[in-house]
């Protein structure tokens, strides 16, 4: 999830593990700290039946407003969606006809 969350995506025959390793060894000391902070979240909603519930928690203890950022994100998928139908909506320009040759 780590991987995928930064791009990293493995080809048929490598291993994610050891692309985000490459990753880690030229990240950032920033990106780093980062990462470490998000599979600690990931891992211990794992572990936990109720994962949402902990994690809202340790929202409201950093003052994180969880509300604002799920009508934002509820927002931008609600705009991506409306992009992708009037994408396929959008009438496709009919053939011209061929000039036959005498």
């Amino acid at each position: 999830m780590v991987a995928r969350n930064r791009g990293i995506r493995a080809k048929e025959g490598e291993s994610a593990g050891k692309l985000l390793t490459a990753f880690l060894r030229k990240a950032e000391e920033g990106v780093i700290g980062k990462l470490i902070v998000e599979a600690v979240i990931l891992l211990s909603a794992s572990k936990q039946a109720d994962g949402g519930k902990i994690l809202r928690t340790a929202a409201q203890a950093y003052k994180v407003d969880t509300d604002a950022i799920a009508l934002k994100v509820k927002h931008e998928f609600s705009a991506k969606d409306k992009a992708r139908s009037a994408a396929k909506i959008e009438p496709k320009p009919a053939p011209r006809a061929l000039k036959k040759t005498a």
